[in-house]
């Protein structure tokens, strides 16, 4: 057998269907291999492109995406996708095509060493230098990007290694797991704390939402009463309409629910990462007990030392908490009502203003309101990420996507575009403004070319706001954040798609509504936006805050 044709084989064992990238030479015996074995492959226009819809494959599914690119400049353009997939906890396998053996010790074309260039950004990077090794490799790459907190894989191909016979065979398929027993002491430690704490918060992160922990985490809270706070990545798995809901934290600005945190006296994270908010930011005021639940031990940081720490499959832990809960139920009284309240009023204030431009918060509701609790929203990176964050009402776990780990611009449209090729039956809009819009352009060529009907609603403003903002709090200016005036709808409807630009605010749902009705492609529709909000908030929360 082929050495390209057992290593399609053994991803095929790993249940995979699909893979995403842009062929070479480099990867050509893989390519043709492709012809005969039972997985699709997408053609992208961009390998960015690519390893941005293998991360979300591997977010949504659990399931490492499988992206690939060639040697050299092929490798380069993955890098964004890895990286995002890596520090957002997405599984994913990269694989890239290399020069033969003989010339990799050497300077020579296209040659650069792949793998020193990803392992800052991989949970392991390796190179297969005989097709014996392949299974073994495969196998163990898939247990890597799934362990633990999961992440990216690099696996090279080197050309001349993968046009070789052999006759090993696939390893069989091993279902990995991190579920772990939890030991009673930790249980019950907690809820010991649990019934000595006055003020206590459930802080849900990324790992609760990505385990789909929403049942588990949603009877717990009817157990305890407790407040609850999620990350920009943690949204859904508590709804925005929990009675006790604190809302979205980790703005960068000093937001209302703070002031909860500085009088918290307990904080049980779960499923929480650093990379999406700093424990320096909400380890303030009163000193507090921290818990923490997850996949992974906690990473080693003066202001999180947690009490306890619970390690393993995060609805399992949460489920042997509960049932030691049914037995002795803690209630707590509503010590948080007036900021929750106080926070409840501020973000649905203003929500209807009908000016043109569109305001933030006006284009958010507008959406909340045509799409289903089970649709998803995939958020680009910019001013507009801030927005969504602080308003959209999600209420159930991976129906509102934000990368706020890599933070990397243009991931939204490949995202979107991964999501709604694996649920056809939902909608799926991405977001993003026009710096993002116009960085991946390229994955609307893609999503043409496979009559992938997902949405974009872009935010027009001119600039690259979210740096304008900041710029202008920390310096009261801003400086060299325009970009050019293109009419990007015209561009959109040029590259296939159904593409409109508003002209009125009461013209946008309607307009999304008829987005949502297309079936073979596309669409784009650009929302001149009013970012005089940007600061106006600044300043709103300079005010209110206390």
């Amino acid at each position: 057998m082929k050495a390209s044709d057992l290593f399609l084989q053994c991803l095929s064992m790993q249940g995979i269907k699909m893979m995403y990238g842009v062929p070479g030479e480099e990867n050509a015996d893989l390519m043709i291999s492709l012809l005969a074995a039972p997985i699709n492959f997408i053609t992208c226009t961009h390998e960015q492109t690519a390893a941005f819809m293998a991360a979300m494959h591997g977010y949504l599914t659990g399931v490492p995406g499988i992206c690939l690119g060639t040697l050299g400049p092929g490798a380069t353009n993955l890098m964004t996708g890895v990286a995002q997939a890596q520090l957002d906890g997405c599984p994913l396998i990269a694989i890239v095509g290399q020069a033969e053996t003989k010339r990799l010790h050497k300077i020579s074309h296209q040659n650069i060493n792949a793998i020193e260039m990803f392992q800052p950004i991989t949970k392991w990077a390796t190179t297969i230098l005989s097709p014996d090794v392949i299974p073994e490799v495969i196998a163990k790459a898939f247990k890597v990007a799934i362990s633990g907190r999961p992440g990216a894989v690099l696996i090279e191909l080197p050309e001349d290694i993968a046009a070789l016979d052999t006759v090993v065979l696939p390893i069989p398929k091993i279902e990995y797991s991190n579920q772990e027993e939890e030991a009673d002491v930790q249980i019950n430690s907690l809820i010991n704390l649990l019934q000595n704490s006055s003020k206590p918060i459930l802080l849900l992160g990324d790992g609760a939402s990505r385990t789909e922990s929403d049942t588990v985490v949603r009877k717990f809270l009817q157990h305890t009463q407790l407040y609850s706070a999620y990350t920009f990545m943690g949204k859904g798995v508590v709804s925005n309409l929990y009675e006790r809901s604190l809302h979205c934290v980790g703005l960068g600005l000093k937001d209302i629910a703070l002031e909860a945190f500085e009088q918290a006296d307990l904080v049980i994270c779960v499923g929480y990462s650093m990379v999406e908010w700093s424990p320096i930011n909400w380890n303030i005021g009163v000193q507090k007990h921290i818990v923490h639940i997850d996949a992974a031990h906690a990473e080693i940081d003066a202001h999180y030392l947690p009490v306890i720490e619970m390690v393993g499959s995060i609805p399992r832990i949460i489920q042997q908490i509960n049932t030691k809960l049914t037995a002795q139920c803690i209630k707590h009284e509503p010590y948080f009502a007036k900021i929750q309240h106080k926070a409840e009023t501020d973000i649905r204030s203003y929500a209807d203003d009908s000016l043109f431009p569109m305001k933030p918060k006006r284009i958010l509701k507008d959406i909340r309101d045509t799409l289903a609790d089970s649709d998803i929203l995939v958020s680009d990176v910019g001013a507009h990420k801030m927005w969504v964050a602080r308003q959209y009402g999600a209420r159930q776990s991976k129906t509102c996507i934000i990368s706020n780990g890599f933070c990397a611009m243009g991931g939204s449209m490949p995202g979107a575009m991964e999501a709604k090729r694996l649920y056809p039956q939902k909608n799926v809009v991405a977001l993003c403004g026009d710096g993002g819009f116009m960085m991946s352009i390229q994955a609307l060529f893609t999503g043409v070319a496979n009559k992938i009907p997902f949405v974009v609603v872009v935010w027009d403003d001119h600039q690259y706001g979210l740096i304008k903002w900041k710029q202008e709090m920390h310096f009261n200016e801003h400086s060299h954040t325009e970009l050019v005036h293109s009419d990007l709808a015209a561009v959109a409807k040029a590259i296939g798609c159904y593409a409109e630009r508003i002209e009125s605010s009461k013209d946008f749902k309607r307009i999304l509504q008829q987005a949502l009705q297309q079936q073979d492609k596309p669409s784009v529709i650009v929302v001149p936006v009013d970012y005089r909000e940007n600061m106006e908030l600044f300043y709103h929360l300079r005010r209110t805050v206390q």
